[in-house]
């Protein structure tokens, strides 16, 4: 008899093995990833991918088994031991997969593992049918076991403590050196008995059946791991897909990217038609394309990330693009991948943010134009009111009352912002701090929205001010006459200013000017005529009701 376990065969066996106990592992990490009927299967394919290996390593490295005669092997006895290491290995893994195992239920997956090896390799031997007699050593059939559940141990642990490739190699390693040590130990506790003698079978013909073997156990193998990359693929892109991030991957020199289900949608192209290499510059505006081009070409020579927002004219829609260029170990560029999101929400929410610190820097501006006019007013109602009273104590009564007045005035304009105003209410609280007999309204009641209340209240606040400083509220003779009509729907209001200081056209236009046109003529969609006549300032204005 010969085994010698230093042969090509014994080499073959142990590369087996490992890259058996390799496939296994990550397929066990990918089982532990899962729940449910998924974990399952990939436990059953860890299982699977196992017992290939052991039986593999096994049946190669009895190739290097020459005893003195001819050899063959019970077909049944040999699925049984296929079906062990299988079954057992993946009972072992069911046991250890959970997230918190305890060292004792560790230990009984290991056992179950280390006993399925072991039983693998002795109903092996016994699908042998050779013209000799097989009998064992106890105390080696012992060892063989025991290094076969200490290694599976070890592997066990070394598997859930995995982080990085070092971590699954040493437990690969572990496992394989394990398995071929235990078959070695089993095969030096053989005791074999010659029967008949018969001459030997061709080195050369077990050779090609054992690299036969091994290439086929590997390109299974191999299969299970392109399985498993695949799904950690999958399982990327899903996550990523669930936040709303679209992935996408070109081969370099750029070739037709590849697109997940997310990225297509939020570039609008369907999910059956073939992007073309230039999907993005496509659809992007000619204006942005040669700044699209200049960080292409920066991110391909490798001097930074692809990092642009654009926004696509086709749908209006803006989206952020990010890639990074991928390289080989050796340095060669590989392809591009990257992610893109459509950032249209948080693009409007700026764009909002940047208009309502423009609706803030107007409200201070006039908000400081309005405590200007409000002391101006509150000094030439003081001014008016001390002319015509003839003590302190009038004048405090007086004084108070018009301050009250006008108080109510901006009480109302408030008010405004919420419910329908009526435009002679308007019109009396803004003049109301001035006397009886140099204020005339007349005309209809009209509801004014709180848009129009809010813009009016602004325009008549300016013209009572601006008539109170320079205009007929400045003196005691002066009138401020109001007419305002309904036609077809539209206000036709009049103010019109006389008895005051003579009036001479303003040589520029100041805010109060600008604050009336603006609001009459592009807020409220109206239209308004100044007119700066000697005896007096007259507005006309025409707004749609």
């Amino acid at each position: 008899m010969h085994h010698d376990p230093l042969s090509l065969f014994a080499v073959l066996a142990l590369i087996v093995a490992v890259l058996g106990a390799w496939t296994a592992l990550d397929l066990f990490n990918r089982a532990r990833s899962h729940l449910g009927s998924a974990r399952l299967r990939w436990l059953g394919a860890a299982a699977v991918s196992l017992g290939l290996g052991i039986w593999s390593m096994h049946f190669i490295a009895m190739l290097g088994f020459r005893p003195d005669g001819g050899v063959a092997y019970d077909g049944g006895l040999t699925l049984l031991s296929f079906l062990l290491a299988a079954f057992g290995t993946g009972g072992a893994f069911l046991t250890a997969a959970g997230p918190n195992t305890r060292p004792m239920r560790l230990s009984m997956a290991a056992l179950l593992m280390g006993g399925a090896i072991a039983a693998m390799h002795y109903v092996g031997m016994a699908a042998i049918h050779t013209a000799a007699t097989l009998a064992y050593r106890p105390a080696l059939v012992v060892l063989s076991v025991a290094i076969a559940v200490a290694a599976s141990y070890a592997a066990l642990v070394a598997a859930r403590r995995e982080r990085n490739l070092t971590w699954r190699a040493v437990a690969a390693v572990l496992l394989g050196l394990a398995i071929v040590a235990m078959h070695y130990t089993g095969m030096a506790a053989l005791i074999l008995t010659p029967v008949v003698h018969a001459a030997h079978e061709s080195d050369t013909s077990r050779l090609v059946l054992a690299v036969a073997v091994t290439a086929g156990s590997v390109a299974v193998l191999f299969v299970a791991l392109g399985a498993s990359v695949f799904d950690r693929r999958t399982d990327v892109l899903a996550a990523v897909d669930a936040g709303g991030v679209g992935f996408w991957e070109a081969a370099v020199p750029l070739r037709p990217p590849v697109m997940s289900a997310r990225a297509r949608e939020i570039l609008s192209i369907p999910e059956d038609a073939r992007a073309g290499s230039s999907e993005i510059g496509d659809r992007l505006s000619p204006e942005d394309l040669p700044a699209h081009r200049a960080a292409l070409a920066r991110a391909l020579a490798g001097e930074a990330d692809y990092d642009e927002e654009w926004r696509l004219p086709a749908t209006g829609r803006w989206i952020h693009l990010r890639g990074r260029l991928i390289r080989s170990r050796s340095g060669r560029p590989l392809r591009m991948s990257g992610v893109i999101t459509d950032v249209t929400d948080r693009r409007e929410a700026f764009a909002a943010l940047a208009d309502s610190e423009r609706q803030q820097r107007l409200l201070i501006n006039e908000l400081n134009h309005r405590v200007k006019n409000t002391l101006a007013t509150v000094q030439s109602i003081a001014r008016q009111t001390a002319r015509r009273t003839p003590d302190v104590k009038t004048f405090t009564a007086l004084f108070e009352a018009r301050l009250l007045a006008l108080s109510n005035t901006q009480n109302l304009l408030t008010a405004g912002k919420w419910e329908r105003v009526d435009l002679g209410a308007l019109l009396g609280q803004e003049l109301a701090p001035y006397a009886d007999e140099q204020v005339r309204l007349a005309g209809p009641a009209v509801d004014l929205d709180p848009r129009q209340a809010l813009g009016l209240g602004m325009v008549f606040h300016e013209l009572a001010v601006n008539a109170a400083k320079y205009g007929a509220l400045s003196t005691p003779a002066g009138c401020v006459r109001v007419d305002w009509s309904v036609r077809d729907a539209n206000l036709m209001l009049d103010w019109v200013e006389s008895g005051g200081p003579p009036v001479a056209t303003p040589t520029r236009r100041g805010f109060g000017g600008d604050l009336i046109e603006a609001t009459l003529n592009r807020s409220l969609n109206g239209t308004a005529i100044m007119t700066y006549a000697v005896e007096g300032f007259a507005l006309s204005l025409r707004l749609p009701l």
